[in-house]
């Protein structure tokens, strides 16, 4: 480049495109305090570029010559164009009040003026924020850039519900219940580089294996532990007692277990309530699905002090925070990590009788026990037994202090992820082998067939079918029998209920006690059946031509409940030996087929009622 006093043997391009050479004016503009439209490739000297973001724009001397000048910010606009690639890398200036919604990029970098603290910013969320939200102010909520501005990458998503409230770097971001789009902030991760007007080709060429390099560390985000499909809710400790420095080890030791556990989309979910005086739901389960996004919530829970009201913080985990709208999955256990330092200050046994009567497991942790003689302080001292799911010791944990945790991590992660010892959570609705025997012989007819299924279907919609939950499935019979579908074939509700409405009737014959012994050997005893207490409910119009009391009592020797539901000429004596114990509770009889609905809810009752008793 002539007259730039560049020695022999360096290069340095200058060509650059009208919309970049834009752009840079807008940064010197706005970096520099030069008046718009001031900007020129050539002419007078430009003011001294003070306050300038030291993320952007580095080394620039208080006085340049024209051509030093001019070399210097192109040499910056090509390591960076050089440095993020061929994407929009030199950042759009925008300003404080400017919402995600305003940009029209999925992904863009953009350039937040200094001093935006000093403004009335809307912040919708934390970590995940509304659009509505300003995006430098979402930005220095998140700690991404300071008070100084500077670049930062903005990442549309969908909306969802449930946006946060916290404080956090000098910004109080509002809580939303639901809105269209999203957004988050990051960090412009590319190395500072200092630029001079001696910029060399070593220096331009050495942007290549950064790049490479950058590429290389773009991964598909884990979708998280599938053999870990659970809902957990961590009940911090937020007391007097635990004090500030424990909290942090405390928020520490939920980090690692996050970590440990691989929460994620299709694996376990984590949400964090703080316990004190009065509960307070940090974030739901469905806020951060992937480990590095919860561990920065985490660590940017405030500590609350107060009592250590732990029963208070379980019955409002219960009744607010394990629902569907906080984003709670249908059919995967539910767990409750209660972390307790010393003793409680209310009763825990209420609160602990609602979460199992909640199909809830409560798990205990322990820290730092109290010593003999505080033990006079603690009001309830059996309060570990009463509280947790069950107590056979697999729901308490201890650890001596919040100091050389690590340890713990893995054993703690590991009894999290053993749901078939989740004896709270395999409650009737989402535990169940449910099987349909359904007469279709020739006396029932087209018509009465439909009644029969759609009765079957109101049945079924009653439990959780899911691939974790309840399974259902259907046999029809006359004489011969036919698998309609078993209980491996349809893990999703609405298409098990599909399936079951569009069964297609076959006529003829009506062989019942062939078609229990067929049910029992291809429906309940395929490999594919899976665990879960099973339940039989045999449909009927008429006279079995076979014996029903024989096979009916194999049955029941496998493990299977009988349910027996008699329509029109349906012989009682039959129906009542095809039932298991008591016969009233488990024989049902209808003149009409339009009689069944009324049977509904005494069938899905009777069916909780005798999981309960065995378990």
């Amino acid at each position: 480049m002539e007259g730039s006093g560049r020695s022999p043997g360096t290069t340095f391009s200058t060509t650059i495109n009208t919309k970049k050479t834009q752009t840079l004016g807008l940064l010197m503009e706005q970096q520099c305090h030069i008046p718009p439209g001031e900007f020129q490739t050539f002419g007078e000297p430009v003011p001294a570029c003070n306050n300038i973001s030291p993320v952007v724009f580095q080394g620039c001397a208080l006085t340049m010559s024209r051509q030093a000048l001019l070399l210097h910010w192109l040499g910056i606009l090509s390591l960076t164009y050089n440095t993020l690639g061929s994407e929009s890398s030199v950042p759009t200036p925008i300003s404080c009040t400017t919402r995600g919604a305003d940009l029209s990029e999925q992904r863009q970098l953009v350039l937040c003026p200094a001093n935006c603290t000093q403004r009335r910013l809307s912040v919708f969320g934390s970590g995940v924020y509304a659009s509505v939200s300003s995006v430098c102010g979402s930005a220095i909520h998140r700690g991404v850039i300071g008070v100084s501005g500077g670049p930062l990458k903005v990442h549309r998503l969908q909306g969802k519900k449930n946006y946060l409230s916290s404080y956090a770097h000098g910004i109080q971001s509002q809580s939303l219940s639901t809105w269209t789009t999203s957004f988050t902030v990051a960090r412009v991760m590319s190395a500072p580089m200092e630029v001079s007007s001696q910029t060399s080709s070593s220096a331009v060429s050495a942007s290549g294996p950064e790049q490479k390099k950058k590429k290389n560390l773009k991964k598909v985000p884990s979708q998280g532990n599938r053999d870990c499909q659970v809902d957990i809710a961590v009940l911090l400790d937020g007391s007097y007692n635990i004090g500030q420095r424990r909290f942090n080890l405390q928020k520490n030791f939920v980090s690692k277990l996050a970590l440990m556990l691989k929460i994620g989309t299709n694996g376990p979910h984590l949400g964090v309530v703080q316990a004190s005086d009065s509960p307070r739901t940090e974030f739901y389960l469905t806020n951060h699905t992937i480990p590095k996004a919860a561990i920065f919530a985490i660590k940017e829970i405030a500590y609350i002090g107060g009592n250590t009201n732990t029963g208070k913080a379980i019955s409002h985990t219960v009744r607010n925070f394990f629902s569907l709208d906080s984003g709670v999955r249908r059919g995967h256990p539910r767990i409750v990590v209660v972390f307790v330092d010393g003793w409680p200050s209310d009763n825990l046994e209420e609160a602990a009788m609602i979460a199992r009567e909640s199909g809830i497991n409560v798990f205990v942790v322990s820290v730092a026990k109290p010593m003999a003689e505080e033990m006079s302080m603690v009001t309830d001292q059996d309060y570990m037994k009463k509280a947790v799911c069950k107590d056979n010791g697999f729901f308490t944990f201890s650890m001596p202090s919040w100091f050389n945790t690590n340890k713990y991590v893995k054993p703690l992660a590991q009894k999290l992820c053993s749901i078939d010892q989740m004896l709270c959570s395999k409650t009737c609705y989402n535990s169940v082998r449910l099987g349909f025997l359904i007469d279709g012989s020739s006396s029932v007819g087209d018509g009465n067939f439909r009644l029969v299924l759609d009765f079957l279907a109101s049945i079924a919609r009653s439990f959780d079918i899911s691939d974790v939950g309840a399974r259902v499935g259907a046999i029809q019979y006359t004489y011969d029998q036919r698998l309609e579908f078993g209980f491996n074939d349809y893990t999703n509700k609405e298409a098990a209920l599909r399936a079951l409405r569009a069964i297609p009737y076959m006529s003829g014959g009506t062989a019942t006690g062939d078609a229990i012994n067929y049910a029992v050997q291809k429906l309940f005893r395929e490999h594919w059946a899976g665990a879960g207490r099973k339940f039989l409910i045999i449909i009927t119009d008429g006279q079995s031509y076979d014996d029903v009391r024989d096979p009916a009592l194999a049955a029941k020797k496998e493990g299977i409940t009988v349910f027996s539901v008699g329509v029109a000429w349906a012989p009682i004596d039959d129906l009542r030996a095809m039932a298991s114990e008591p016969k009233d509770s488990h024989t049902f009889f209808t003149r009409e087929f339009t009689g069944l609905p009324q049977f509904q809810q005494p069938l899905v009752r009777g069916i909780c009622r005798d999981f309960t008793e065995a378990n």
